[in-house]
């Protein structure tokens, strides 16, 4: 399993799609039980992704999918594919997203943790531009970005909030209620991770 670094500069490729559920459980799944996520990773993209025919041309998405899985325990994989329902599959991909892109895991700590925990549940767009400007301040690569790749940006962002059921149609912080399976399965890998789910993390 790959392990999220704090010193590497910020990677902002989540803005190529949004939380991709079913394409990340297909791929998921076509990984083979003692493979190198590496070796299948390449495996996968030199068959051309039959199984995702919508996505085939996509390379750079699907690319996405692979590396967010490469994030996940052999044992996430396993409960993503054979144990959890939907909702939960949908933890299991917000985790993985948390894993690969620094920037979503500090706006999910920073920002939606914090504010579910003080019940400060608005979660507007003003609350990711400020969020944006504070990191920016800090790292010239997030101030070199234009308003127009802000604005993908905090778009990709909420619609992956809204498909693994954080924000509300009411754009409202939502809680995950996460099965005792899968929080013995984040603790086993890093307990921090629970403070990603509003809810769980303390």
């Amino acid at each position: 399993m790959n392990s999220a670094d704090s010193v590497q500069n910020y990677r902002m490729s989540f803005s190529v799609g949004g939380l991709m559920l079913n394409e990340s459980i297909a791929i998921a799944g076509a990984y083979l039980p003692g493979e190198t996520w590496a070796s299948a990773r390449e495996r996968l993209l030199a068959q051309g992704a039959s199984s995702l025919p919508k996505l085939a041309s996509q390379t750079r998405a699907l690319r996405e999918v692979y590396d967010r899985i490469g994030y996940l325990s052999d044992a996430e994989r396993h409960h993503l594919l054979a144990e959890a329902d939907r909702t939960e599959q949908q933890a299991v991909m917000w985790l993985a997203i948390c894993r690969t892109y620094r920037f979503v895991r500090e706006f999910a700590v920073e920002v939606i943790n914090e504010r579910y925990e003080s019940w400060r549940l608005d979660l507007g767009y003003e609350v990711f531009d400020r969020f944006l400007a504070d990191k920016a301040e800090c790292d010239p690569s997030l101030a070199a970005l234009s308003s127009s790749t802000a604005a993908k940006l905090r778009q990709v962002l909420f619609r992956i909030l809204r498909e693994a059921g954080l924000r509300s149609a009411e754009g409202r912080i939502q809680p995950v209620w996460l099965s005792g399976r899968m929080k013995r399965l984040i603790e086993e890998s890093n307990p921090l991770d629970l403070r990603i789910f509003p809810g769980n993390g303390g």
